[in-house]
């Protein structure tokens, strides 16, 4: 039996929020939430004159835009405090013997001969980056977490489940992400963001998922140590990424951001599905109204 046009245009249109356009939709606003962002849609022909033109109808996508003229839409940017952060010791970085050029910008000091991050900068950057996942979420965007921590890989795997979502915390295939086909065997979707809990591998090896998921231009965000290079991730976040209880405190705040986002989406899918309801039953009294005339 074929399905009815107004399940089926509801159908494609939730489909159609899980399409990469959400991706290119979060690198343009990066960084300035602020600014509203412009959308076109057609408006829905309320001339009826025949049940040819109601199975070509399509009611336009759910609006999603007005989130990002918020800076805080999510009020992800209350979860974390750079107290919250000094608990759970991300203040502290690698030896300074080993630290990275690019994380010199993130460093408030060293102390021991062991770098001290700037809770303030490392604060300000975890915030974007749960807007930034929140965000994702909102539009039914696929998150992976990727991470190589053996002692933390349980933890990660139990919060991408929790979620909803994916994790990756085995030995990483070259070309999972950008040779998927082969890999996988069937036609994937590669992600639309990018989660790294750590950005190392074996043996003080950056992970190999950070120089595929450049190359595809999937976003990226990552706790970067002092000791990694921060430069192929699009929103790093300086701080421990090797304590348990720092990998345990990134876990719940991406947990509790990712959640936050899917039940907005929830509300908003509700609202589309009773928007659809109350067209469809004036398209059906338009239709009686010709009929008896």
């Amino acid at each position: 039996m074929a399905m009815p046009s107004t399940l089926f245009s509801f159908a494609s249109r939730i489909l159609s929020l899980r399409s990469t356009h959400a991706t290119r939709m979060i690198h343009s606003v990066r960084g300035c939430f602020a600014s509203a962002v412009e959308t076109s849609t057609a408006a829905a022909n309320e001339e009826t004159s025949s049940f040819a033109d109601t199975e070509g109808t399509v009611l336009q996508d759910i609006e999603v835009d007005d989130t990002l003229n918020h800076k805080d839409f999510f009020g992800v940017r209350k979860l974390c405090t750079p107290q919250l952060l000094f608990e759970h010791k991300v203040h502290y970085g690698h030896k300074a013997t080993a630290l990275d050029p690019g994380m010199k910008q993130f460093v408030y000091g060293i102390r021991s001969n062991q770098v001290i991050f700037d809770l303030d900068i490392s604060n300000y950057h975890m915030q974007e980056a749960l807007n930034i996942a929140a965000h994702i979420a909102l539009r039914d965007g696929i998150i992976l977490f990727v991470a190589r921590l053996p002692h933390c890989a349980n933890l990660i795997e139990s919060t991408a489940k929790e979620c909803g979502e994916f994790a990756h915390t085995r030995t990483w295939r070259m070309g999972t992400l950008t040779d998927i086909k082969s890999v996988q065997k069937m036609e994937c979707r590669t992600p639309d963001l990018v989660i790294f809990p750590s950005t190392q591998s074996e043996f003080g090896k950056e992970h190999p998922a950070v120089h595929e998921a450049a190359k595809l231009n999937i976003p990226t965000i990552a706790i970067v140590d002092s000791n990694c290079c921060p430069d192929m991730i699009t929103y790093p976040v300086p701080g421990n990424d090797d304590t348990p209880s720092a990998i345990q405190l990134y876990c719940d705040l991406f947990k509790e951001a990712i959640a936050r986002g899917k039940k907005e989406r929830v509300k908003r899918v509700a609202l589309l599905e009773q928007e659809i309801a109350t067209e469809e039953q004036q398209r059906q009294s338009k239709l009686s109204w010709k009929v008896v005339k």
